[in-house]
């Protein structure tokens, strides 16, 4: 899916630029409000010509034109884009006016990550089932997280996790082979909404390492340059 994000702020446009990239999503940006609306004009008309869907992302306080406006010229134009409204005004007459206004959804800052993307897919989904609930205990290789008694094994071997650990390795054993960027596990561990600029993830990272690879053979979490981590879903060699 194309995704439209039009949002002055560098750090939180940068934040969801690459969080979402590593998502699967193809971002283009716009940083006022005139620039927003003929971007939503262009995505708009190549949606109709080749079924690609797409959805935008509209901060309302936008230095040219306001997020509001944006949003009325689109729909007096009969722009059926789907819009998500981002805003730091939580007030009900505020939301109530974007929704009013031709909106499809509305979030306000701060935000979880997670919560985002839940209400992306939303705006996003075209008649496809709903996902299955995740089993209880997940194992990939010979690494077992148990998640309803927050128990982790390999080998057979049980390893003590802190509860920010087990967050992070319940967020790397849910898809073995996937990417996720560091983004949305600050989103998953923390419920972080913004860029802290600290390297929190990758401590918490090599703290997982230490327990879940040095005492075994057999390396499982890797770093995907650039791009974040990923538990190696690979059968064992040998």
């Amino acid at each position: 899916m194309n995704v439209l994000i039009v949002e002055d702020d560098a750090r939180v446009a940068g934040f969801l630029e690459r969080g979402l990239r590593a998502e699967g999503y193809r971002i283009r940006l716009a940083r006022t409000g005139p620039d927003g609306l003929e971007a939503a004009r262009e995505l708009a008309r190549e949606g109709a010509a080749t079924g690609e869907p797409a959805m935008m992302i509209l901060d309302m306080n936008l230095p040219g034109l306001s997020g509001m406006e944006v949003l009325a010229t689109l729909r007096a134009e009969r722009n059926d884009l789907p819009i998500l409204v981002l805003t730091a005004n939580d007030g009900t007459a505020a939301r109530v006016a974007g929704l009013r206004g031709g909106a499809d959804d509305y979030l306000a800052k701060p935000f979880a990550f997670e919560e985002l993307l839940a209400r992306i897919e939303a705006l996003g989904r075209r008649g496809r089932e709903t996902r299955p609930a995740r089993p209880d205990c997940l194992r990939v290789g010979d690494l077992e997280l148990d998640r309803g008694r927050c128990v982790a094994r390999r080998a057979g071997v049980e390893i003590r996790l802190t509860a920010r650990e087990l967050a992070v390795l319940d967020l790397l054993i849910s898809a073995p082979g996937r990417v996720f960027s560091r983004e949305r596990i600050l989103a998953a561990a923390w419920g972080a909404s913004t860029d802290p600029l600290t390297n929190v993830v990758d401590v918490y990272i090599r703290r997982l390492r230490a327990k879940v690879d040095d005492p075994f053979p057999t390396p499982m979490i890797e770093t995907v340059r650039g791009l974040g981590y990923r538990l190696d879903a690979s059968p064992p060699k040998g």
